[in-house]
């Protein structure tokens, strides 16, 4: 065998054992006629020492990192030890010992503190995974696989697998379309989510179940969006909201158990979406600090002031202890909210000093009487600062949500080892796209609306009204997962269907099989898929989910270790009957 323990379990107790390692070069260390030598496998490092016998076997067959070592040696005491590794206290004696396989110098060092940038990393992620910090997230990511599914196994999920060869239905994101030989002009669809076999499982009586799942979306990239991620994605039957509910806040503790020790005595906090919007400007809501925001726009209005006056939102915050903030400072904010990426004209403050006075960037329009207004509705104190911004009511919510959480990162509010799950609820069903004209599903036609609200579905009027059964799970201002109680009578899904624009022949067109099972005794039910690699990036203290994946794709959705998506032959497109547009 090539090895009879790997390089992160001896320690003292197998003092003057006799075994064989196997690994990885890390480190090559020479002191005049011994040389050290770090060995390193997934389970960690060991020290290696060459002694004099060994010389001219080196200086023949000489030692280089990442070289693929065989030793077999006596396990000893180190004189020198290091206790930051777990094998610290021992080496290995060195008797023997074969190299594998060489190898070439790495285009970076392969340690945690690497000299690589991402793109040389990414080119070479095979070597970047050897790194222990890259190995710790996927160690992370196996473990909290591991421990959702034997949650889900206790509670009588099965694991039922769904195709992924699919018909394209052009309804949110833009789908990843496959081409198929046998069928020529003919296209599968990867999925999105496996949204309606999910629902058609429960039509078939699998009452309970689950898949850890990839998803496929062609959309923009950000830290937090890959154009393949994983879902834990789940379905119920004969449950309304408060099962779904109870059922995955266990899950999640239950996973913040096993993985971080963490314990959560109470239940999850839950906040309405219309009080997420009014409150933090976003439906997920950071909530590991206050800052809430303020509506001034009746305060402010109708005092001479053309910005307030004209504006259709006045909002502001309170940024506790920051009224010594210096004007460099305050412009350095003005400048931000400035930003494309923001949008905004301008900011204004108020200076609530520790002696109590009140001190604006407009005082020409208001006095203090009406600026101490202001601070008891932003619920400031002496030696606070409050921030205002006016404008149009969107991108002002927009912008202040924004604001508010980049104070919350200059003052050190958002520490990424305290977690703040938050359930949001009673979204909206719809929501109106001006471009087009017409209503759309805010999270996907197969929501169910509150069942008070049923009855609104036939009143074009009430449309703006309705309330969605439907939910989030969001952890430190990330939605993690996201779900409903689901539409299960053809009648009132095909009233869901006319409501987003669709003719019956359309809707039986793209979703005829999902109406046709709803005739066959479709129980009540519902579910939610959580985002599998959110979830793992926000245990591991991260904000790219991209460090969680294997084999992640660049911000430009390419894989530039296989340089992928490329070209394909002639041949191939002839067969798919493939026109290339020059």
């Amino acid at each position: 065998m090539y090895r009879t323990h790997t390089c992160g379990e001896l320690r003292m107790e197998q003092v003057g054992q006799h075994v064989s390692l196997a690994g990885w070069i890390q480190t090559v260390r020479k002191f005049g006629s011994i040389t050290f030598v770090d060995l390193r496998d997934r389970y960690g490092i060991t020290q290696l020492l060459f002694g004099e016998a060994l010389n001219p076997q080196l200086d023949e067959q000489p030692l280089g990192r990442e070289f693929v070592l065989q030793v077999s040696g006596t396990v000893a005491e180190r004189s020198s030890k290091n206790n930051n590794i777990p094998t610290g206290s021992i080496e290995i004696a060195v008797s023997a010992f074969k190299i594998l396989n060489g190898a070439k110098t790495p285009p970076f060092t392969i340690q945690d503190d690497t000299d690589g940038g991402d793109e040389l990393r990414m080119k070479y992620r095979f070597l970047d995974l050897r790194r222990n910090v890259v190995k710790q997230n996927l160690e992370l990511r196996y473990r909290v696989n591991r421990s959702a599914r034997n949650f889900l196994d206790t509670r009588g999920f099965m694991d039922i697998e769904t195709p992924f060869l699919i018909k394209s239905t052009p309804e949110g994101a833009r789908d990843f379309v496959v081409p198929s030989r046998m069928n020529p002009n003919q296209f599968y669809a990867l999925p999105q989510s496996p949204q309606t076999f999910k629902q058609l499982l429960m039509v078939s009586g699998y009452d309970r179940y689950y898949q850890v799942v990839k998803c496929f979306r062609d959309e923009d990239l950000r830290a937090d969006r890959q154009p393949e991620f994983t879902q834990i994605d789940c379905e119920m039957s004969f449950v309304d909201q408060e099962d779904i509910l109870a059922t995955f806040e266990d899950m999640l503790k239950h996973v913040f158990q096993e993985i971080k020790g963490i314990t959560f005595q109470e239940a999850f906090p839950r906040m309405t979406w219309d009080d997420a919007m009014e409150y933090y400007g976003n439906d997920k809501p950071d909530i590991r600090f206050e800052m809430k925001l303020s509506n001034l726009t009746e305060l402010v209005k109708g005092q001479g002031f053309k910005v307030f006056d004209e504006a259709e939102l006045v909002v502001g915050i309170c940024a506790k202890g920051c009224s010594e903030y210096t004007r460099k400072q305050l412009d350095e904010l003005t400048e931000w909210v400035k930003r494309p990426q923001i949008g905004m004209n301008g900011l204004i403050y108020v200076k609530y000093n520790a002696d109590g006075t009140l001190k604006s960037s407009v005082d020409k329009f208001f006095d203090e009487t009406k600026l101490a207004g202001w601070a008891q509705q932003c619920q400031a104190q002496p030696g606070d600062l409050i921030l205002v911004l006016a404008g149009r009511e969107e991108r002002t919510r927009k912008a202040m949500s924004e604001l508010r959480l980049e104070m919350g990162e200059r003052l050190g509010l958002r520490n990424k080892d305290e977690f703040k799950p938050l359930w949001v609820i009673d979204f909206p069903l719809f929501e109106f796209v001006e471009d087009e004209n017409r209503w759309v599903a805010r999270h996907h036609p197969f929501t169910s609306p509150k069942p008070e609200h049923i009855s609104w579905m036939d009143d074009l009027s009430k449309y703006g009204s309705i309330k969605a059964n439907a939910y989030d799970i969001v952890l430190n201002g990330t939605e993690i997962g996201g779900g409903s109680i689901r539409i299960f009578q053809r009648d009132l899904q095909e009233k869901m269907f006319a409501a987003l624009g669709m003719t019956k022949e359309e809707a039986w067109h793209k979703f005829g099989f999902l109406l046709g099972a709803f005739e066959y005794g479709a129980p009540p039910h519902g579910g939610i898929a959580l985002g599998f690699d959110r979830l793992c990036a926000l245990l591991g203290g991260s904000e790219s989910i991209r460090d969680f994946i294997a084999f992640p794709k660049n911000n430009s959705g390419r894989d530039v270790m296989l340089d992928a998506p490329a070209e394909i032959d002639q041949i191939q497109l002839n067969e798919l009957k493939i026109a290339l547009v020059k």
